[in-house]
């Protein structure tokens, strides 16, 4: 395999050589189309991670623990245990709500797990109790996370507070591009409460249900049919939703001996706010919390971005005294360890560089070798945005640790070229291809190697392999491109470079005549030595 590799790889790099335009347009295309990509990779803390888990959540309020248990909860498992792939299965039971959790495993598609527990809980539907709303299906979205928090604060109280949290901003955020939920949170809604008191209720013969249904149906608006005039048609509502809390007053119940029994006769209506389940505090003061969530997939930098502009456009237009502050904000930390680690990025290239340089003591050989560092991790981007990755804490962990690996086969060919220059007399352009045809099989068995160590991280299996993947293959992107790099680029700029005198690298033919010159004036001084011991030896040899 090496061999085979060696022997397209010499192949490729005599080509370089002798047609360096071919070269260098190549390596331009690659470090071109990775700088576009830069540009379109999404910026996020960590990979997308895809776990198949599906919810389903079923409400049937006013019911007990015990009665949600067996009338919904067992109905449910019993109905989805069947499906194939399911990893494990757990649910929760309260006070009118009922919560399935089906964990399938890690190969299961999470549209075809959604799919098949939606069918099988419409075979069920006709055994929950009447009172159950329907089933709710959800699948668990890794991707879909809160990107910003906001608190909105005003002069009045808390339920005018979040009157304007959700008119005027939370509704305005939900249209910002790759903004996929806008949640309240803490906030104080208007509610109007009919308080009934039991007493009358009995007094009457009447039941809270029966005062709730009759309060229900004459709180509609109905379509009324249509209105034909000639070649024109109208639709027709009838409206009749109370507007005035105080007109729920004036709601009959029902008719007691040929009198009207209206709501007032068994209770009161109060314009109120509705119970707190939830608290924000700003300071130690009641406000109004808007938790914001990005669409799955999404670049997350992107959509906090967004965000930021459509506020400065929103605070134009909130009541006097109103402010929304952004007190959680996930790209300034995506953005700080993004930095951080092309910090890092750009300290090891350059410790790597200066290692090189310690040893050839050569500055122009050390930019030759080290200019594979910025265009492998360059061109990789490239690669990474085909692979539908991003610029995350694993794929810049895998750029940082790969970028002293990459210059590894440029020293070598490096290396080998300036010996045949200076120690076999070499024209740089033959030495050039003569040195990669010597080292390209054991400069592939060397990346080889490498890519033999970072590829099978990118296909381990499991969740940790799911972590991991991106990490594995953008190594191995780098790896391959810096092996591209140095049969193609490294031998060209080495054979056009390294005939230059004012390098010190080899003279070209005044080098080598001087070589030369100094080799017959070593060998001149021996045979005149050789003569001159000769000589004497016959005259020795003559005197006795």
């Amino acid at each position: 395999m090496s061999a085979e590799v060696g022997e397209a790889m010499r192949k490729l790099a005599e080509t370089c050589v002798r047609r360096p335009v071919f070269a260098t347009m190549l390596i331009l295309a690659l470090a071109a189309a990775g700088v576009f990509s830069y540009f379109s990779l999404g910026v996020d803390r960590f990979p997308r991670v895809d776990f198949t888990t599906i919810t389903v959540t079923v409400v049937n309020r006013g019911a007990s623990p015990e009665e949600v248990e067996t009338e919904i909860t067992e109905k449910i498992e019993s109905a989805v245990s069947p499906i194939s792939g399911i990893d494990e299965l757990r649910s929760t039971s309260i006070e009118g709500l009922s919560q399935v959790f089906i964990t399938f495993a890690l190969e299961k598609s999470p549209d075809v797990a959604a799919a098949e527990t939606r069918d099988k809980l419409e075979l069920i539907r006709a055994d929950l109790p009447d009172t159950a709303e329907p089933p709710v299906i959800t699948k668990l979205d890794t991707g879909a996370t809160p990107v910003m928090r906001l608190v909105v604060s005003g002069p009045s109280d808390l339920r005018e507070v979040t009157e304007v949290a959700d008119r005027l901003i939370r509704e305005r955020l939900e249209s910002v591009s790759g903004v996929g939920q806008v949640q309240l949170i803490g906030g104080s809604r208007r509610e109007i409460q009919i308080r009934i008191d039991p007493n009358r209720l009995r007094a009457y013969n009447l039941t809270a249900s029966e005062a709730a249904a009759a309060i229900r149906d004459q709180n509609l608006a109905l379509p009324g049919g249509r209105v034909s005039e000639g070649a024109r048609e109208a639709p027709v509502r009838i409206l009749g939703r109370i507007i005035d809390p105080a007109q729920f007053n004036e709601v009959v119940i029902a008719t007691r001996e040929g009198f009207p029994v209206k709501v007032r006769d068994i209770g009161q209506v109060v314009d109120t706010s509705e119970e707190r389940r939830t608290a924000s505090l700003l300071n130690g003061r009641p406000v109004a919390s808007l938790l914001v969530s990005k669409q799955s997939g999404r670049n997350t930098v992107a959509v906090a971005d967004a965000l930021k502009k459509r506020l400065v456009e929103i605070e134009r237009t909130l009541p006097h005294g109103y402010r929304a502050e952004i007190i959680g904000d996930q790209s300034i930390h995506i953005r700080a360890a993004i930095v951080s680690l092309l910090r890092r990025l750009a300290v090891g290239g350059l410790l790597a560089a200066l290692v090189i340089y310690l040893f050839l003591r050569n500055f122009h050989l050390t930019m030759i070798a080290a200019i594979a560092i910025p265009i492998s991790i360059i061109s990789t981007f490239a690669l990474m945005a085909a692979m539908n990755y991003t610029l995350n804490q694993i794929t810049m962990l895998a750029l940082t640790l790969t970028a002293g690996v990459v210059i590894d086969d440029a020293i070598v060919v490096i290396e080998n070229i300036q010996r045949h220059v200076e120690v076999k007399g070499m024209q740089p352009l033959m030495a050039a291809i003569e040195a990669t045809r010597e080292i390209s099989p054991v400069a592939a068995a060397t990346t080889l190697s490498l890519l033999a160590l970072f590829l099978p991280v990118g296909f381990m299996g499991g969740a940790a392999g799911r972590f991991m993947s991106s990490f594995g293959l953008t190594a191995s992107f780098v790896i391959a491109v810096s092996l591209l790099i140095a049969f193609t680029l490294t031998p060209m700029l080495s054979a056009r470079l390294m005939g230059n005198r004012e390098w010190g690298i080899g003279s070209g033919e005044s080098g080598i005549g001087n070589r030369e010159s100094g080799v017959g004036s070593r060998e001149s001084g021996r045979f005149s030595r050789l003569g001159c011991a000769s000589r004497n030896q016959e005259s020795a040899i003559g005197i006795r």
